[in-house]
């Protein structure tokens, strides 16, 4: 009966360990590949959204709704963030709006807290109504 020598078990234990490693080797190259591949594509995707975003524009006299971020613990959930009527009494070119309350009193705000108020009154000028026949109701 043959048995193998000492120095074959460590040879073969010493080549399946080289070609683990290789593996592995493969593996990280393979997961950093990966990574700079997702990385490309959030920058592309972020140039891309970034590119299609339109900064608001505010003018003196514009009627604008104020974002309310103050922290509550147990605020309404079906109540709006937005509150009050302010209108626009001044505007930097560097972002931020000076706004008045309706008792007379200024302050300066961010424009990222700032909205566009739109009256009733703005938004539907005209209504046109337009009447069909009921194609089911058979003419008399």
């Amino acid at each position: 009966m043959v048995t193998p020598s000492y120095t074959g078990m460590i040879l073969d234990k010493a080549f399946w360990c080289a070609g683990v490693l290789q593996q592995l080797d493969e593996l990280e190259e393979f997961r950093l590949n990966v990574y700079d591949s997702s990385c490309i594509y959030k920058e592309k995707t972020k140039r891309w959204h970034d590119k299609r975003i339109i900064p608001p524009e505010f003018h003196v006299g514009q009627k604008v709704l104020l974002f309310d971020g103050r922290l509550r613990l147990f605020p309404g959930k079906l109540k709006s963030r937005w509150s009050g009527l302010y209108t626009v009494t001044a505007v930097t070119k560097f972002g931020s709006v000076e706004l008045e309350n309706s008792e007379g009193k200024r302050f300066k705000v961010n424009d990222q807290y700032v909205k566009h108020y739109y009256d009733a009154n703005d938004v539907v000028s005209k209504v046109e109504v337009l009447y069909f026949d009921n194609p089911y109701e058979p003419d008399n």
